[in-house]
């Protein structure tokens, strides 16, 4: 995380931070040093703030310059006098010879870097005022203070941004214009405490201890001993080194004090004058105003308008994309302008935040597992590389004195390509590393940022963060998380040839090679009533291309195995098939070297009852559908045919239909048909169903509109009307209330049928399906003329 709190000018942690139009941060004090005049305004700049410092610059001239970008800098310089700093910020307030020219060496073109600044296209002005440490009061280049001022009041100035490039002009304001990230110094700050109190704990635990002592954890050093160069504790002193005998002339001295903690790892302190506005030096302490000698634990100052700065935040400005307070509402210019409440905007662009960061741990979750296998190529490069090399080595020692020039040049081919294949991945991990660096510290700070409760300072970066996520998402774009090269050594020699090929001996490469095995998923293999649903992919690091896929089915029955698709799909669900059947399946893949092999059979067993529903798109435009389906009537007087989603045309198959409404005598009819079948009238008159009509007395069985088997007994308003297709002995029988209904109804029953239902107003009925074959159901009954 620790980039994301650098400033892209001085690459040091962020000090006074402030938000540039384009969403990023620069220190304020680098922002006074790449702030420049505008071609518009250079024609008034005075000749001597043209000059460059080493052709004479007069240092107040420049400190004037860089103060008129700046109010808050102007103040400070003008109360802390000769002492103070106009940048404020770049090393603070000092003067003198020898620390003078130290603040110089900071702007130097040879030193910093950022000498030869070169603004973008809507900025081309190239000068640039630099700050520098006020001369001396009473001195000439005091005097031209004053006229440099004034001259510059009247002049233009703009910034540009060193990332993007992006130019913005500078109003009256000068750089103070532009709003202060609270949140990013809050954070700094609670990043400098918390690496501060690390140096702490790790000098605290840089304490000699006891190198002989068995006890955990050793007990501190006591002493010593110069020449056996070994450190004791009082107790090992005495027992391992005694001071008679062979040691009675060695010295034992105190153990060396722990090194100390260097001080660019100790924790800054924070002093109340930095925190202080108005004080000498121009760089306030990462915490604000309100932090304190304690450093920072005091609460922060509640934010205000700038505008209008006894005025807090109250309102969100949606055209602006900024806070403001309710007298910019009444008299500034956000008086027309969309406003929404702080708090909501503040928790939705929180939301949207958070959900952008899921994104990224999810990519970089996988760009880690991605390293993992990039490494474990790694390994894999080295040892088939080495079994390549022996290999080799054996083929052409086996040639003798013949094959002695030719090996040496074999052997640098496979070097070579094995350096290759090294570098290619070398490059993919390091650029993936980057790409991963970035990313997690970029999620890092947007955690820190979410963390805050300043609603108004995280609206301020909260859409320039969301976009930062979304493009950090998308840099993982498909195939960056693939190997560009593969751990296999295409390289097959053949040591077959005459003594006469032996210089023309090379490796043979396989440009193309048939697809490997398919691997079926078998998570995602699945089975639904009569239809089952298959998915497969490639084996990783599979560079083979393949120009599709062929499934194979048998019939159910351990039958043959037949094409039933072909494609570049890797998911496919097959339709139509038998009930209660167990189904082999299998995958194999192809390009244009040929057809691969076969993947491992899966198998599949089909529902072994029919779970289904009326069909709404082929009933009669008159039939009505209620109950998910379930549930049919009909709008007309008119007998219209319905007919359920499922087809059976193998097994034994058994549904119920219940009478819930039955009106006025109605002749509703029961049967199965094929998809063709008549729909707007009774079903059975036409040669496509196979149905039995029933009214309140009796019931016939019809087909070709032939009215056969008369019996006795009909329906009413809860009764149960049952139908039983076997199409292992081919036959159709219907049941009433668990009571066959008449003897079988029709043989010779053989093809692919429907459930099948007609209807008219008066009456209602619902299906029940997913039903087991009864084993106890009533004699038929006797059928009349």
């Amino acid at each position: 995380m620790e980039e994301e709190l650098k400033c892209p000018v001085c690459g040091s942690l962020f000090r006074e931070p402030i938000i540039l139009p384009c969403s990023h941060n620069v220190c304020l004090p680098c922002a006074r040093t790449i702030a420049v005049q505008t071609p518009d305004g250079e024609q008034h700049l005075p000749q001597p703030l043209l000059l460059s410092r080493g052709s004479g610059l007069p240092a107040g001239a420049a400190a004037a310059a860089a103060a008129s970008l700046d109010h808050d800098a102007a103040a400070g310089a003008a109360s802390s006098g000769a002492g103070g700093s106009a940048a404020g910020g770049l090393g603070g307030g000092a003067a003198g010879g020898g620390d003078h020219a130290d603040k110089l060496s900071l702007y130097s073109e040879t030193d910093s870097g950022y000498g030869s600044y070169t603004p973008s296209l809507k900025s081309p002005n190239g000068v640039r005022v630099l700050p520098m440490v006020p001369a001396p009061p009473g001195s000439s280049a005091a005097a031209a203070r004053g006229a440099a001022c004034s001259t510059l009041s009247s002049c233009s100035s703009s910034i540009t941004c060193p990332q993007c490039h992006r130019s913005a002009s500078l109003d009256h304001r000068g750089l103070r214009g532009f709003q202060r990230n609270r949140l990013l110094e809050a954070i700094v700050q609670r990043y400098q405490q918390g690496r501060g109190a690390a140096a702490g704990a790790s000098a605290a635990a840089a304490v000699a201890i006891c190198q002989l002592c068995d006890r955990t954890p050793p007990e501190p050093a006591a002493t010593l001993c110069e020449q056996c160069d070994v450190l004791y504790c009082a107790a090992c002193q005495l027992k391992c080194h005694p001071s008679r005998g062979p040691f009675a002339k060695h010295r034992l001295v105190p153990p060396p004090p722990p090194a100390p903690v260097p001080a660019e790892a100790a924790p800054a302190p924070i002093s109340a004058a930095q925190g202080a506005p108005g004080g000498g030096s121009g760089c306030k302490s990462p915490g604000g105003a309100g932090a304190g000698a304690a450093g920072g634990s005091a609460a922060r100052k509640f934010p205000t308008c700038p505008e209008h700065e006894m005025e807090n935040y109250s309102m969100y400005c949606v055209s602006c994309r900024t806070p403001v307070c309710y007298l910019c509402l009444e008299e500034g210019r956000h008086g027309k302008h969309e406003v929404k409440p702080l708090g909501a905007m503040w928790k939705q662009h929180k939301a949207q935040l958070s959900q952008a960061l899921n994104g990224v741990s999810d990519k970089a979750k996988e760009a880690k597992e991605f390293l993992v296998q990039l490494k474990n190529i790694l390994q894999q490069i080295q040892e088939n590389g080495l079994d390549y090399e022996a290999c080799l080595v054996a083929q052409c020692d086996a040639l003798v004195d013949a094959l002695t020039r030719q090996k040496a040049k074999l052997l640098t081919k496979v070097t070579k390509e094995r350096e290759h294949k090294l570098k290619m991945v070398w490059d993919q991990i390091n650029h993936c590393t980057l790409k991963l660096r970035q990313s997690t510290g970029l999620m890092e700070y947007c955690l820190e940022v979410i963390k805050e409760n300043d609603p108004s300072g995280f609206l301020q970066i909260s859409d320039a963060l969301i976009k930062r996520v979304q493009v950090s998402q998308e840099q993982w774009v498909k195939g960056a998380l693939e190997p560009k090269v593969s751990a296999e050594f295409d390289l097959t020699l053949d040591s077959e040839p005459l003594l006469q090929a032996i210089h023309q001996l090379d490796f043979i490469q396989m440009k193309c090679r048939v697809p490997p095995v398919p691997l079926l998923q078998l998570e995602k293999c699945c089975t639904r009533n009569n239809s089952v649903t298959l998915a497969w992919r490639m084996p990783p690091f599979t560079h083979s291309p393949v120009d599709g896929y062929i499934l194979e089915l048998d019939d159910g029955a351990g039958g043959q195995f037949r094409e039933v698709y072909v494609g570049k799909e890797t998911l496919c669900t097959i339709d139509g098939l038998h009930f209660n059947s167990t189904y082999n399946a299998r995958v194999k893949a192809f390009n244009s070297s040929g057809v691969g092999p076969y993947s491992k059979t899966v198998v599949l067993q089909t529902s072994d009852v029919a779970w289904f529903t009326f069909d709404p798109n082929s009933g009669h435009r008159d039939i009505i559908l209620s109950n998910d389906n379930q549930t049919a009537t009909c709008s007309s007087y008119d007998d219209r045919v319905v007919l359920g989603t499922a087809a059976f045309s193998k097994g034994v198959h058994y549904w119920e239909l219940h009478v819930d409404r039955y009106d006025n005598h109605p002749d509703p009819a029961f049967g199965v048909a094929r998809a063709s079948v008549v729909k707007d009238m009774m079903l059975g008159k036409d040669d496509k169903a196979w149905a039995m009509y029933v009214d309140n007395n009796r019931s016939w069985f019809m087909h070709c509109n032939s009215h056969t088997n008369r019996t006795e007994g009909g329906v009413c308003k809860g009764a149960t009307v049952g139908v039983l297709l076997d199409l292992n002995k081919h036959t159709l029988t219907f049941f009433i209330n668990g009571q066959q209904q008449g003897p079988t109804a029709f043989s010779h029953v053989d093809g692919v049928f429907m459930p099948a239902l007609s209807l008219n107003r008066n009456v209602q009925v619902t299906l029940h399906t997913g039903l087991e074959v009864p084993t106890n159901l009533g004699r038929p009954k006797l059928s009349g003329n």
